[in-house]
């Protein structure tokens, strides 16, 4: 049995969603993983322009979730990101909320994600504002993530900093060899975050759980402003690609890639936990699913924004400190064909089975044939009631 995300939801979905109450985007997202690449979608015939050779390559349904898809559109966000990076010293800043208020994020998921993206942002802003450590303004790119490497509910943001900014028209650079400190951070960190929170409380704006009163929850809160909160800022990098390389690693595919999942059997998924392959987890197939539907972003979620230097508002103060590293931002990027994404990644490619644009026996490039219609539109047994039948509710 091929051990695939696939797989693991052909498996055991359909049983799952019979026990539980799941939104509709849940079900979406479960129909567009089960049936991505499958001759469900439709496809096209790849042939070789000699006639020596000829697929069927099946459609991938583009959900963001889906590992299948994620490979073409992250590299195609990360040309487009790479061009607007400055030519300069980058930080990677990683913000984790305390974990106490876990249980507020599946019921408030839209207000605690604005939350943080603006907690995360203000606080970078306010200190690279102050002469003390910069005075001046950066450039952010911020990624939430939901996720543990277990799958569990582990809520942080992972931003990629300048190491200086502009001011009046000159880039300034970091006074010392570091962002900021990072218990001045945390503590900024944290009071943004309790106080939006406390806010939302007073005003009736945020939803509780079932099982928490208000007052229980400001002593949530209570707790939380007596903890130490973890904002880690790791070493500075000459250039932001390493860090940009990891962000879009999470932007589409999910929390867990194929090649973290060892095995499938006895209706029990195995899977990589650490960064030694030794380090392994096994869980029941609902509890993996249970983990893993908790993770998938509503439909208009933004996961991924961009602040200061970087915000699409500052694109004329961007260009400008393009000019003073010597180089031009480019307006638009040129189309990007997966083919040649493909031969990038596998330059190094020695085996026939390694080079899927190439035919093995000429080793031609394979140029598009008849088109393959979908089998059905409709969706499998497993779908969910209409739309206007089905209530919002969170991942149980």
């Amino acid at each position: 049995m091929e051990a695939t995300l696939q797989t693991i939801f052909l498996l055991g979905f359909a049983a799952y969603a019979a026990r539980h109450a799941l939104p509709a985007y849940i079900h979406k997202a479960a129909w567009c993983i089960m049936n991505c690449r499958t001759a469900v979608l439709g496809g096209h015939v790849e042939v070789c322009p000699e006639g020596h050779f000829e697929r069927n390559h099946y459609n991938s349904c583009r959900h963001r979730i889906c590992p299948q898809c994620a490979f073409l559109q992250v590299q195609k966000w990360l040309v487009r990101q790479q061009a607007r990076l400055l030519a300069c010293d980058h930080y990677h800043v990683v913000f984790t909320i305390a974990h106490e208020l876990n249980c507020l994020w599946p019921f408030n998921d839209k207000l605690m994600t604005d939350t943080l993206f603006n907690s995360a942002r203000a606080t970078i802003l306010e200190l690279l504002a102050d002469p003390k450590y910069l005075g001046a303004k950066p450039g952010i790119i911020a990624s939430l993530h939901t996720w543990s490497k277990t799958l569990i509910l582990h809520t942080h943001i992972h931003c990629l900093v300048t190491g200086g900014g502009l001011k009046d028209g000159r880039w300034l650079n970091l006074r010392y060899d570091y962002l900021f400190p990072f218990a001045v951070a945390r503590v900024l960190f944290r009071a943004k975050v309790l106080e939006a929170i406390t806010q939302a409380l007073d005003k009736e704006k945020l939803h509780l759980p079932d099982h928490l009163t208000d007052p229980e929850v400001r002593k949530i809160i209570k707790k939380a402003w007596r903890k130490k909160w973890n904002v880690h800022i790791r070493e500075k990098y000459s250039h932001g690609e390493g860090v940009l390389s990891y962000v879009a690693r999470y932007l589409r595919g999910g929390p867990i890639a194929t090649s973290r999942i060892a095995k499938i059997e006895d209706n029990k998924v195995t899977f990589h936990v650490g960064r030694n392959k030794k380090q392994l987890m096994t869980l029941t197939i609902e509890e993996f699913l249970r983990r893993y539907l908790q993770h998938i972003p509503k439909p208009g979620s933004r996961v991924i924004r961009s602040y200061g230097l970087y915000a699409a508002a500052s694109k004329k103060q961007l260009r400008h400190c393009h000019k003073l590293f010597g180089k031009t931002l480019s307006e638009a990027t040129p189309p990007i064909h997966w083919q040649d994404l493909l031969e990038s990644a596998f330059s190094q490619a020695t085996k026939p089975h390694d080079t899927p644009w190439l035919c093995p026996i000429c080793g031609k490039r394979l140029i598009t044939g008849r088109r393959i219609p979908p089998r059905r539109r409709n969706r499998p047994n497993a779908a969910p009631p209409p739309m206007w039948e089905v209530q919002s509710c969170p991942v149980t």
